[in-house]
């Protein structure tokens, strides 16, 4: 099902954290923080940019983007940096009157982000209430002029909204039937409101005359999906119909610039444009300001379909155009390369996700040669996996002539900005030995750490360890749960994946009776099979959840952080076969429920 073709923006405003043992001594807090509305209005800071110039930038053919892609990108983004400076801030002289009356500037989480006058949504006037009909939100025309028309006529982005402006939102949605809200922003970014919860954590809550109850929650790795029911109070008769919202929240954009990989994007971009249906009103897209994130969102999606439909993207026309409807859509260079990102990694990959129901299917396919390839479907499929290369410049600091004693395997380096986080000290992985050896029974020191064992108790498989680890320095304790898999052979792979079936299991038990806190993950290298428990944990949770698995690129991703993880076929073809002996016995797994 297509996204509509226009967006509301309202202007409102695990993959596994793998930490070092002293990170367990951090303050973590992954809760979202309360509230507070801004006292006073404040402003997007926005680029510089050179004057319009003349140069024209034409559709670009799909099979020409990743050439282009790396002449561009040449020189840290030279030219595409000069190509976004080349776009008009404001296409068209546009007036904002409505938004600048003195009654709705309260109304406006940004001063200087305002709808224009010619395409804001206007609500329905509330009977002695000046100004009522204002909210700062955007009715945009996203179908590209040479593109199919899509079967829906309207989208709407708008600003995040503020406390004072929560009402206002809820009764758009009520006004507009719609049925889907994308956020793209989360409520505090570097201890700033972006904007205002506007559903209740539980239960329900009334917002003006529309009551909001919370039906469900499926919390993922990149993003949240929360399915909302909500109905007009104030009516007697208690014969008013209640509707079905669904809220799409993005919840890997990082405080600064973009995500790392826009694989989770896609993936988001796919799961709300499948939801969204027939018969509701205008889809909402938000993000704080309504123009950056929701900008970059929204022209993703239309430059898929054009890629689809014709074969070619025009960037830098759409985003023109949209420009002309809601003022700085798409706000940073960071953001305008990102979309390229995106339309490549759609060209080069396309979609790999499958059904569980498909996999069996797919696995046949996987093994059988390819024509002419000299290699099967599952090999070919693991060489495009070692063929992405990382820029040594995004592993930067490991390369540092002070780290590479920290580094076990040279060849494997944390990139810069991954969220996975391997530290290595001299005495770490000889401690870890000397405890699954089994060789101590008390309390052993490492340097200002010292590690205490409680208990132990041994599985078929697994060994789980209670420790109680002691910051001397500090003189601050934690116990810390270790999972030790012993079902892996000294060469090779395991012979079936019962026991890393029931390991990842015992260890997501754990993640909810304790909270979701960090994990810290290892074997010796720190890539092999690492990468390969990481995977599948990964893949599991969203068979669990989704019904839906994507191995390819979840290796990808975890490859894209650290090099080699999931380092041989084997290990890659494990990979399959645990998600395929785990749907075939899927009813004696209760535990992962």
């Amino acid at each position: 099902m297509f996204l509509k073709q226009f967006y509301i923006f309202f202007v409102f405003n695990i993959y596994f954290l793998f930490l070092f043992i002293h990170s367990m001594f951090l303050p973590c807090s992954l809760h979202l923080l309360s509230l507070h509305h801004l006292t006073e209005l404040q402003s997007v800071p926005l680029l510089a940019r050179s004057p319009s110039t003349n140069r024209k930038y034409p559709p670009l053919p799909v099979d020409k983007l990743e050439e282009e892609m790396n002449r561009r990108m040449a020189d840290d983004n030279k030219l595409f940096r000069e190509e976004f400076n080349a776009l008009p801030v404001c296409p068209i002289q546009a007036s904002c009157d409505a938004a600048s009356k003195e009654e709705n500037k309260e109304k406006n989480r940004y001063v200087n982000i305002l709808p224009y006058d010619h395409s804001r949504v206007h609500l329905t006037s509330l009977e002695g209430v000046p100004d009522s009909d204002y909210i700062n939100a955007s009715y945009i025309n996203v179908r590209p002029q040479t593109l199919v028309i899509r079967s829906r006529s309207a989208l709407f982005f708008i600003a995040g909204p503020k406390e004072e402006t929560v009402n206002d939102f809820w009764r758009m949605i009520w006004e507009q039937n719609t049925a889907t809200i994308v956020m793209v922003t989360n409520l505090k970014e570097r201890k700033e409101c972006k904007c205002a919860q506007y559903w209740p954590d539980q239960g329900c809550w009334t917002y003006g005359n529309i009551r909001v109850s919370v039906e469900d929650m499926m919390v993922l790795v990149d993003y949240t999906i929360r399915k909302f029911c909500i109905q007009q109070v104030g009516d007697v008769s208690g014969k008013k119909p209640q509707r079905l919202v669904t809220q799409f929240h993005f919840t890997s954009w990082p405080d600064f610039g973009v995500p790392f990989t826009p694989i989770g994007m896609l993936k988001f971009l796919k799961k709300v444009k499948t939801y969204n249906p027939q018969y509701a009103g205008p889809i909402v897209v938000h993000c704080s300001a309504g123009v950056g994130r929701t900008g970059t969102f929204i022209v993703i999606d239309a430059m898929l379909d054009m890629m689809g439909a014709e074969r070619k993207v025009d960037v830098f026309g759409f985003v023109t155009r949209i420009r002309a409807q809601r003022c700085q859509m798409v706000q940073t260079d960071m953001q305008y390369v990102f979309i390229f990102q995106a339309l490549l990694e759609h060209y080069l990959y396309g979609d790999t996700e499958l059904e569980v129901t498909s996999l069996e299917s797919h696995l046949n396919k996987l093994y059988a040669p390819l024509p002419g390839a000299g290699c099967g479907g599952l090999e070919a499929e693991f060489k495009k996996l070692t063929s992405i290369k990382i820029q040594n410049d995004k592993m930067r600091t490991g390369n540092l002539p002070a780290n590479m004693k920290k580094n076990r395997v040279l060849q494997i380096i944390p990139c810069e900005l991954c969220i996975n986080v391997f530290f290595f000290f001299s005495c770490f992985l000889d401690f870890w030995k000397l405890y699954c050896s089994g060789t101590i029974d008390g309390v052993m020191v490492c340097g200002d750490m010292s590690i205490e064992l409680k208990r132990e108790e041994e599985s078929e498989s697994y060994t789980v360890r209670d420790l109680l680890v002691t910051n001397n320095r500090e003189n601050k304790s934690r116990a810390v749960r270790q999972f030790h898999f012993h079902g892996w052979p000294e060469v090779g792979i395991p012979s079936d994946g019962k026991g890393m079936i029931n390991i990842i299991a015992a260890v997501q038990k754990q993640q909810q009776q304790s909270g979701n806190h960090p994990i810290t993950v290892h074997c010796s290298a720190g890539a092999g099979r690492t990468g390969t428990f990481c995977a599948l944990s990964t893949v599991l949770e969203r068979v669990k959840a989704e019904g839906i698995l994507d191995v390819f690129q979840t290796v990808k991703s975890l490859r894209l952080q650290r090099p080699h993880m999931v380092q041989t076929l084997e290990q890659y073809e494990f990979c399959y076969k645990v998600v395929q002996e785990y749907i075939d016995a899927f009813s004696d797994y209760a535990n992962f429920k």
